[in-house]
Protein backbone atom coordinates (compact mmCIF):
# COMPACT_ATOMS: atom_id res chain seq x y z
CA UNK A 1 0.00 0.00 0.00
CA UNK A 2 1.52 3.35 -1.06
CA UNK A 3 1.60 6.50 1.07
CA UNK A 4 -0.81 8.20 -1.37
CA UNK A 5 -3.23 5.26 -1.20
CA UNK A 6 -3.13 5.28 2.61
CA UNK A 7 -3.77 9.02 2.66
CA UNK A 8 -6.79 8.76 0.35
CA UNK A 9 -8.24 5.81 2.28
CA UNK A 10 -7.90 7.76 5.53
CA UNK A 11 -9.70 10.75 4.03
CA UNK A 12 -12.46 8.54 2.61
CA UNK A 13 -13.04 6.84 5.98
CA UNK A 14 -13.09 10.08 7.96
CA UNK A 15 -14.64 12.59 5.54
CA UNK A 16 -16.63 10.80 2.82
CA UNK A 17 -20.40 11.12 3.18
CA UNK A 18 -23.10 9.04 1.53
CA UNK A 19 -24.69 12.30 0.40
CA UNK A 20 -21.57 13.03 -1.66
CA UNK A 21 -21.76 9.62 -3.30
CA UNK A 22 -25.49 10.11 -3.99
CA UNK A 23 -24.66 13.37 -5.75
CA UNK A 24 -21.85 11.73 -7.70
CA UNK A 25 -24.15 8.96 -8.94
CA UNK A 26 -26.88 11.48 -9.79
CA UNK A 27 -24.47 13.69 -11.77
CA UNK A 28 -23.31 10.61 -13.68
CA UNK A 29 -26.92 9.72 -14.48
CA UNK A 30 -28.02 13.22 -15.50
CA UNK A 31 -24.78 14.45 -17.08
CA UNK A 32 -25.69 17.75 -15.48
CA UNK A 33 -24.86 19.16 -12.03
CA UNK A 34 -27.96 21.38 -11.87
CA UNK A 35 -30.40 18.51 -12.45
CA UNK A 36 -28.53 16.28 -10.02
CA UNK A 37 -28.63 19.03 -7.38
CA UNK A 38 -32.38 19.45 -7.92
CA UNK A 39 -32.85 15.69 -7.44
CA UNK A 40 -31.08 15.83 -4.08
CA UNK A 41 -32.79 19.07 -3.02
CA UNK A 42 -29.62 21.18 -2.78
CA UNK A 43 -28.37 24.26 -4.62
CA UNK A 44 -26.09 24.01 -7.64
CA UNK A 45 -23.23 25.89 -5.88
CA UNK A 46 -23.46 23.46 -2.97
CA UNK A 47 -23.37 20.51 -5.38
CA UNK A 48 -20.36 21.96 -7.20
CA UNK A 49 -18.57 22.45 -3.87
CA UNK A 50 -19.30 18.82 -2.86
CA UNK A 51 -17.77 17.54 -6.12
CA UNK A 52 -14.73 19.77 -5.68
CA UNK A 53 -14.27 18.40 -2.15
CA UNK A 54 -14.41 14.86 -3.53
CA UNK A 55 -11.81 15.68 -6.15
CA UNK A 56 -9.52 17.14 -3.48
CA UNK A 57 -9.97 14.14 -1.17
CA UNK A 58 -9.35 11.55 -3.91
CA UNK A 59 -6.75 13.70 -5.71
CA UNK A 60 -8.29 13.10 -9.15
CA UNK A 61 -10.53 14.94 -11.62
CA UNK A 62 -13.97 13.33 -11.62
CA UNK A 63 -15.78 15.21 -14.42
CA UNK A 64 -14.96 17.06 -17.62
CA UNK A 65 -17.15 19.98 -18.61
CA UNK A 66 -18.68 20.08 -22.10
CA UNK A 67 -21.12 22.43 -23.80
CA UNK A 68 -23.87 19.92 -22.91
CA UNK A 69 -22.99 19.41 -19.26
CA UNK A 70 -20.41 17.19 -17.60
CA UNK A 71 -18.94 13.81 -18.52
CA UNK A 72 -17.30 11.48 -15.97
CA UNK A 73 -13.58 10.90 -16.35
CA UNK A 74 -12.26 7.37 -15.96
CA UNK A 75 -11.79 8.22 -12.27
CA UNK A 76 -15.36 9.50 -12.04
CA UNK A 77 -16.74 6.37 -13.71
CA UNK A 78 -14.82 4.20 -11.25
CA UNK A 79 -16.05 6.08 -8.19
CA UNK A 80 -19.63 6.11 -9.53
CA UNK A 81 -19.49 2.34 -10.02
CA UNK A 82 -18.27 1.81 -6.45
CA UNK A 83 -20.88 4.29 -5.18
CA UNK A 84 -23.66 2.30 -6.84
CA UNK A 85 -22.29 -0.89 -5.28
CA UNK A 86 -22.26 0.74 -1.82
CA UNK A 87 -25.90 1.82 -2.18
CA UNK A 88 -26.89 -1.63 -3.40
CA UNK A 89 -25.21 -3.18 -0.36
CA UNK A 90 -27.02 -0.74 1.94
CA UNK A 91 -30.30 -1.72 0.26
CA UNK A 92 -29.43 -5.40 0.62
CA UNK A 93 -28.65 -4.89 4.31
CA UNK A 94 -32.01 -3.17 4.82
CA UNK A 95 -33.77 -6.00 2.97
CA UNK A 96 -31.97 -8.63 5.06
CA UNK A 97 -32.89 -6.84 8.28
CA UNK A 98 -36.49 -6.67 7.08
CA UNK A 99 -36.43 -10.40 6.28
CA UNK A 100 -35.05 -11.17 9.74
CA UNK A 101 -37.70 -8.95 11.33
CA UNK A 102 -40.39 -10.93 9.51
CA UNK A 103 -38.96 -14.24 10.68
CA UNK A 104 -36.81 -15.12 7.65
CA UNK A 105 -33.25 -16.16 8.46
CA UNK A 106 -31.56 -14.19 5.70
CA UNK A 107 -31.99 -13.71 1.97
CA UNK A 108 -30.12 -14.80 -1.15
CA UNK A 109 -30.59 -13.56 -4.72
CA UNK A 110 -29.51 -16.06 -7.37
CA UNK A 111 -29.11 -15.51 -11.09
CA UNK A 112 -29.58 -18.67 -13.12
CA UNK A 113 -28.65 -19.68 -16.63
CA UNK A 114 -30.50 -22.38 -18.53
CA UNK A 115 -27.97 -25.10 -17.71
CA UNK A 116 -28.72 -24.88 -13.99
CA UNK A 117 -32.39 -24.00 -13.92
CA UNK A 118 -34.18 -27.34 -14.17
CA UNK A 119 -32.21 -29.74 -11.96
CA UNK A 120 -29.23 -28.31 -10.11
CA UNK A 121 -30.90 -25.17 -8.79
CA UNK A 122 -34.11 -26.83 -7.49
CA UNK A 123 -32.03 -29.54 -5.81
CA UNK A 124 -29.87 -26.92 -4.08
CA UNK A 125 -32.93 -24.95 -2.93
CA UNK A 126 -34.40 -28.16 -1.49
CA UNK A 127 -31.18 -28.77 0.47
CA UNK A 128 -31.06 -25.16 1.68
CA UNK A 129 -34.67 -25.01 2.82
CA UNK A 130 -34.39 -28.34 4.59
CA UNK A 131 -31.60 -26.92 6.74
CA UNK A 132 -32.82 -23.30 6.82
CA UNK A 133 -36.57 -23.20 6.14
CA UNK A 134 -36.82 -19.46 6.79
CA UNK A 135 -34.27 -18.28 4.21
CA UNK A 136 -35.83 -16.09 1.51
CA UNK A 137 -34.63 -17.07 -1.99
CA UNK A 138 -35.09 -14.90 -5.07
CA UNK A 139 -34.28 -16.29 -8.53
CA UNK A 140 -33.53 -14.19 -11.64
CA UNK A 141 -33.23 -15.99 -14.99
CA UNK A 142 -31.35 -14.75 -18.05
CA UNK A 143 -28.12 -14.87 -20.03
CA UNK A 144 -24.68 -13.86 -18.79
CA UNK A 145 -25.08 -10.54 -20.59
CA UNK A 146 -28.10 -9.79 -18.41
CA UNK A 147 -27.05 -11.37 -15.11
CA UNK A 148 -23.37 -10.41 -14.82
CA UNK A 149 -24.00 -6.65 -14.54
CA UNK A 150 -26.43 -7.42 -11.71
CA UNK A 151 -23.81 -9.56 -10.02
CA UNK A 152 -21.14 -6.88 -10.33
CA UNK A 153 -23.47 -4.17 -9.02
CA UNK A 154 -24.44 -6.27 -5.99
CA UNK A 155 -28.07 -6.79 -6.96
CA UNK A 156 -27.41 -10.52 -7.41
CA UNK A 157 -25.40 -12.57 -4.91
CA UNK A 158 -24.27 -15.28 -7.33
CA UNK A 159 -24.90 -16.58 -10.84
CA UNK A 160 -25.28 -20.33 -11.39
CA UNK A 161 -24.83 -21.93 -14.81
CA UNK A 162 -22.26 -22.17 -17.60
CA UNK A 163 -19.12 -20.37 -16.45
CA UNK A 164 -18.15 -17.49 -18.77
CA UNK A 165 -14.78 -18.13 -20.37
CA UNK A 166 -13.63 -14.59 -21.16
CA UNK A 167 -15.82 -11.63 -20.29
CA UNK A 168 -16.02 -10.41 -16.68
CA UNK A 169 -13.32 -12.87 -15.57
CA UNK A 170 -11.18 -10.13 -13.98
CA UNK A 171 -14.05 -9.02 -11.74
CA UNK A 172 -15.49 -12.36 -10.65
CA UNK A 173 -14.31 -15.59 -9.07
CA UNK A 174 -15.63 -18.93 -10.17
CA UNK A 175 -16.26 -22.25 -8.49
CA UNK A 176 -16.75 -25.23 -10.79
CA UNK A 177 -19.53 -27.65 -9.85
CA UNK A 178 -19.60 -30.14 -12.71
CA UNK A 179 -18.82 -30.64 -16.39
CA UNK A 180 -21.68 -30.45 -18.84
CA UNK A 181 -22.09 -31.06 -22.56
CA UNK A 182 -24.57 -30.04 -25.21
CA UNK A 183 -27.06 -32.43 -26.78
CA UNK A 184 -29.10 -32.16 -29.96
CA UNK A 185 -32.75 -32.49 -28.93
CA UNK A 186 -35.95 -33.10 -30.91
CA UNK A 187 -39.58 -33.80 -30.15
CA UNK A 188 -40.74 -37.45 -30.07
CA UNK A 189 -42.63 -36.89 -33.35
CA UNK A 190 -39.55 -35.65 -35.25
CA UNK A 191 -38.61 -37.75 -38.33
CA UNK A 192 -35.10 -38.23 -36.91
CA UNK A 193 -36.26 -39.24 -33.41
CA UNK A 194 -35.15 -42.79 -32.64
CA UNK A 195 -32.90 -43.09 -35.70
CA UNK A 196 -29.37 -44.39 -35.17
CA UNK A 197 -26.11 -42.74 -36.24
CA UNK A 198 -27.69 -39.57 -37.57
CA UNK A 199 -25.31 -37.53 -39.75
CA UNK A 200 -25.26 -33.75 -39.88
CA UNK A 201 -26.34 -33.97 -43.52
CA UNK A 202 -29.59 -35.56 -42.35
CA UNK A 203 -30.31 -32.58 -40.08
CA UNK A 204 -29.95 -29.95 -42.80
CA UNK A 205 -33.60 -29.87 -43.96
CA UNK A 206 -34.79 -28.97 -40.46
CA UNK A 207 -34.87 -25.70 -38.54
CA UNK A 208 -32.93 -25.09 -35.34
CA UNK A 209 -33.61 -23.51 -31.95
CA UNK A 210 -30.42 -21.64 -31.01
CA UNK A 211 -29.30 -19.48 -28.09
CA UNK A 212 -28.85 -15.70 -28.53
CA UNK A 213 -26.03 -14.26 -30.62
CA UNK A 214 -24.13 -12.93 -27.59
CA UNK A 215 -23.67 -16.39 -26.05
CA UNK A 216 -20.58 -18.56 -26.39
CA UNK A 217 -22.67 -21.54 -27.47
CA UNK A 218 -24.24 -19.57 -30.33
CA UNK A 219 -20.83 -18.43 -31.56
CA UNK A 220 -19.65 -22.04 -31.48
CA UNK A 221 -22.74 -23.22 -33.37
CA UNK A 222 -22.38 -20.51 -36.03
CA UNK A 223 -18.70 -21.35 -36.46
CA UNK A 224 -19.58 -25.02 -36.92
CA UNK A 225 -22.31 -24.22 -39.47
CA UNK A 226 -19.88 -22.08 -41.48
CA UNK A 227 -17.49 -25.03 -41.56
CA UNK A 228 -20.26 -27.20 -43.01
CA UNK A 229 -20.16 -25.56 -46.45
CA UNK A 230 -21.60 -22.28 -45.15
CA UNK A 231 -24.76 -24.04 -43.94
CA UNK A 232 -27.66 -21.75 -43.02
CA UNK A 233 -30.66 -23.37 -41.26
CA UNK A 234 -33.94 -22.98 -43.17
CA UNK A 235 -35.57 -21.78 -39.93
CA UNK A 236 -33.92 -20.31 -36.84
CA UNK A 237 -35.65 -19.63 -33.54
CA UNK A 238 -33.52 -17.70 -31.03
CA UNK A 239 -34.57 -18.47 -27.46
CA UNK A 240 -33.30 -19.31 -23.97
CA UNK A 241 -36.76 -20.09 -22.61
CA UNK A 242 -36.80 -23.80 -21.83
CA UNK A 243 -40.59 -24.00 -21.61
CA UNK A 244 -41.02 -22.28 -24.98
CA UNK A 245 -38.27 -24.40 -26.55
CA UNK A 246 -39.79 -27.64 -25.29
CA UNK A 247 -43.23 -26.69 -26.62
CA UNK A 248 -41.77 -25.79 -30.02
CA UNK A 249 -39.85 -29.06 -30.23
CA UNK A 250 -43.00 -30.98 -29.42
CA UNK A 251 -45.12 -29.15 -32.00
CA UNK A 252 -42.68 -28.59 -34.89
CA UNK A 253 -39.87 -30.60 -36.48
CA UNK A 254 -37.09 -28.43 -35.11
CA UNK A 255 -33.73 -29.34 -33.57
CA UNK A 256 -32.62 -27.73 -30.34
CA UNK A 257 -29.28 -27.43 -28.57
CA UNK A 258 -29.71 -28.14 -24.86
CA UNK A 259 -27.34 -28.65 -21.93
CA UNK A 260 -27.43 -32.29 -20.86
CA UNK A 261 -28.12 -31.16 -17.30
CA UNK A 262 -31.41 -29.65 -18.42
CA UNK A 263 -33.07 -32.35 -20.52
CA UNK A 264 -32.46 -35.56 -18.55
CA UNK A 265 -35.94 -35.65 -17.01
CA UNK A 266 -37.72 -34.88 -20.29
CA UNK A 267 -35.84 -37.71 -21.97
CA UNK A 268 -36.89 -40.16 -19.28
CA UNK A 269 -40.58 -39.21 -19.41
CA UNK A 270 -40.71 -39.17 -23.21
CA UNK A 271 -41.43 -35.46 -23.65
CA UNK A 272 -38.27 -35.02 -25.73
CA UNK A 273 -35.83 -37.27 -27.58
CA UNK A 274 -32.06 -37.10 -27.85
CA UNK A 275 -30.88 -36.96 -31.43
CA UNK A 276 -28.27 -39.65 -32.08
CA UNK A 277 -25.76 -37.10 -33.35
CA UNK A 278 -22.80 -36.00 -31.25
CA UNK A 279 -22.63 -32.24 -30.98
CA UNK A 280 -18.95 -31.38 -31.69
CA UNK A 281 -18.92 -28.26 -29.53
CA UNK A 282 -20.39 -26.85 -26.33
CA UNK A 283 -18.55 -28.80 -23.66
CA UNK A 284 -17.94 -26.66 -20.59
CA UNK A 285 -18.15 -26.36 -16.82
CA UNK A 286 -21.26 -25.47 -14.86
CA UNK A 287 -20.51 -23.54 -11.72
CA UNK A 288 -20.98 -20.49 -9.53
CA UNK A 289 -19.86 -16.95 -10.43
CA UNK A 290 -19.26 -14.59 -7.50
CA UNK A 291 -17.94 -11.06 -7.12
CA UNK A 292 -14.18 -11.26 -6.69
CA UNK A 293 -13.96 -8.75 -3.85
CA UNK A 294 -17.09 -9.55 -1.84
CA UNK A 295 -18.10 -11.91 0.97
CA UNK A 296 -21.45 -13.66 0.95
CA UNK A 297 -24.00 -13.34 3.73
CA UNK A 298 -24.58 -16.40 5.95
CA UNK A 299 -27.60 -17.29 3.79
CA UNK A 300 -25.48 -16.90 0.65
CA UNK A 301 -22.74 -19.12 2.04
CA UNK A 302 -25.32 -21.75 3.00
CA UNK A 303 -26.78 -21.71 -0.51
CA UNK A 304 -23.35 -21.98 -2.12
CA UNK A 305 -22.66 -25.04 0.04
CA UNK A 306 -26.05 -26.47 -0.99
CA UNK A 307 -25.11 -26.04 -4.67
CA UNK A 308 -21.88 -27.98 -4.15
CA UNK A 309 -23.77 -30.73 -2.34
CA UNK A 310 -26.46 -30.90 -5.05
CA UNK A 311 -23.82 -31.13 -7.77
CA UNK A 312 -22.02 -33.91 -5.93
CA UNK A 313 -25.23 -35.85 -5.24
CA UNK A 314 -26.40 -35.61 -8.85
CA UNK A 315 -23.08 -35.71 -10.70
CA UNK A 316 -23.89 -39.06 -12.34
CA UNK A 317 -26.93 -37.50 -14.02
CA UNK A 318 -24.82 -35.04 -16.00
CA UNK A 319 -21.99 -37.27 -17.12
CA UNK A 320 -21.21 -37.64 -20.81
CA UNK A 321 -22.10 -40.77 -22.73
Amino acid sequence: MTVRHSRIVDRALTRLKLRQLRLLVAVGAHGNIQNAARELGISQPAATKMIQDLELDFEVKLFNRTNRGVVPTVFGETLIRHGKLIFTQVSNAAQELDDLNEGNSGRVVVGTLLAASTSLLPAAIEILLTDRPNVAVKISEGTNEVLMPGLLSGEIDMVVGRLPSHRHRDKIRQEKLLQDHILAVVGPQHPLAGKSDVSFAQTKPFGWILPPLETTLRRQADHFFIGQQQYVPPVTVESVSYLANRALLQSRNLIGLMPAAVVTQDFSNGHLSQLDWTVPFGHGPIGISLRADDDLSPAGRAFKAALHQAAQDNRFRYSSK
